[in-house]
């Protein structure tokens, strides 16, 4: 079963880390529904929020592999509800 989370992550430096954020995300757009971007140029950081919808352990992995890239901060908020 499937289920419905919010992947939240901050990319401390976007010019480095962008480009490998979007790499990654482009793998899992099968589970992507939708994202958020917000370029805070002031302060040079990105805030991205993701929905997905996909198996715990395809979330699960794509967290992991986010929160590996250098100066990437990442959270992950997974429903307790199965959907189909």
């Amino acid at each position: 079963m499937k289920r419905v989370a919010v992947i939240s992550a901050i990319l401390e430096e976007p010019d480095i880390s962008q480009q490998q954020f979007n790499s990654i995300l482009s793998k899992y757009k099968h589970i992507i529904r939708g994202r958020m971007g917000i370029p805070c140029e002031v302060e040079n950081i990105s805030v991205i929020s993701i929905v997905v919808v996909g198996e715990l352990d395809e979330i699960n992995t794509l967290t992991g592999k986010l929160g590996k890239i250098p100066s990437v901060l990442v959270k992950t908020s997974i429903s307790k509800k199965e959907v189909k």
